[in-house]
Parts: structure tokens; sequence; C-alpha cells
């Protein structure tokens, strides 16, 4: 049976964006510069490039996003390269899309369905290279089972953002967190594991692989 798995950027004070930032206003309290750190496909904004190079510069995420060639190899390019073949189906929020909506090229750097929890009733999106995003106004629950439909044996990703990720370690589906943690002290914004319910999801550490701009750890739900 497929996974759901977790896979975000966070901040050493688990922050994974500010209050108040768009991606029209980058700069909102200098959260540009903090939050580049830990987003990955924005990168087309200047604000975000000299935080990003632990991804931007990995061999297999270039030329997935056809960024050109070349790029570094070993392990961390290694993880990105697992991570993104695995998926199978996203699964996100509606500030996610609307603030991605506007920046992402054409071609979309997902390549698989999306499902998009929201209340606005709208068709189907499709994007060149696979992505397709569909928006459910039917809850958590219904997102993941479509997803699990359209996965197959590949896993399932919950991209973000962080209510939706807090939604589904409540509902107890959640198998893994892999969390790329920056040495980006933030000072406040949303937090990844707020309004959690008690007992929350207990979880064992995998792995731990040190890298040059951010810590990548693997959590495993025992």
């Amino acid at each position: 049976m497929s996974k759901v798995f977790v896979n975000i950027g966070l901040s050493l004070d688990d922050y994974m964006a500010p209050e108040g930032m768009t991606m029209d206003n980058p700069g909102y309290k200098n959260w540009g510069a903090k939050w580049g750190a830990l987003m990955a496909w924005i990168i087309n904004q200047q604000y975000f490039r000299a935080l990003m190079a632990w991804i931007i510069n990995q061999q297999y995420f270039r030329e997935n996003l056809k960024f050109g060639s070349g790029g570094e190899t070993g392990p961390v390019n290694d993880l990105v390269r697992s991570t993104m073949e695995r998926i199978g189906a996203n699964i996100m929020g509606k500030r996610m899309f609307d603030q991605g909506e506007s920046v992402w090229p054409e071609e979309a750097p997902f390549h698989t369905p999306v499902y998009v929890l929201t209340n606005e009733k709208r068709e189907p999106w499709v994007r060149p290279g696979g992505t397709t995003f569909y928006f459910i106004n039917d809850g958590p629950e219904r997102a993941l089972e479509l997803a699990r439909e359209s996965a197959g044996s590949r896993d399932i990703r919950i991209a973000g953002g962080a209510d939706v990720i807090q939604q589904y370690l409540n509902l107890g589906v959640v198998d893994e967190l892999e969390i790329a943690l920056a040495p980006v002290l933030s000072g406040g914004g949303r937090r990844l594991f707020e309004n959690l319910r008690e007992p929350g999801p207990q979880f064992r550490i995998d792995r731990v692989l040190d890298g040059p701009a951010a810590t990548h750890v693997r959590y495993v739900r025992q």
C-alpha cells in the first residue's frame, strides 16, 4: 500500500511560512530572505536564490524542473531524486495553490495529480508535463481517497501548508515526515506542529543526512 508522507522545509524554530507574506510581497518583514531557505520551487524570485542553494544546485532537481544541465551529485542529490520519484500524487491547501498559481511555470513542478483542499468549485486544471489540479470540496479524507486511487503503488505527498499537514497528522494517516531543517531563525509565522490533538502520532528517527545548507531528517511512524 502506498505511504503518506510530508516533505517540507522548516526553520530551526519550527516555522514554515510567515503570516502576511505573499509571493507578490516576499520582502514582508524580511521574510523573503528567510523563507527562501525553506521553499524549493519559487526559484524565479531574486530574494530566494542565495538561501535555496541546497536544492537548486542539485543535478536531479535542475534536470527535473528543466533548469539546465549540471549541478551537484552525491547524497543530497540522491535524496532529492528518491523523494521526487516516489510521489504518485500530491495534496495541498488552497492557500498554497493560490500562491503557487501565480509563479509556477506553465509546466508546473509536480508531474502528478494534485488534490487541492478548497471550498471553491472549479473544474480540473490540466498543465503540461503530467500535472492536473483537482479541487476537492469534500474534506481531507476524500482528497486522500482520490490520491490513493491515482497514486497506485507510489506514495502520496502532503505538500502543505501547515494547516493541511496538521489535518492529516490529526487524522493519523501520515507515515513519514521528511524535513529539511534550514539554519534560519524566523521568529514568527505559521508553525508546523501547532493545533495537534492529544495523543499525537509517534515517530522514530529513520535517517539523518547533513548537507552544507540544511540537515535532512526522516521520521517514520512507529
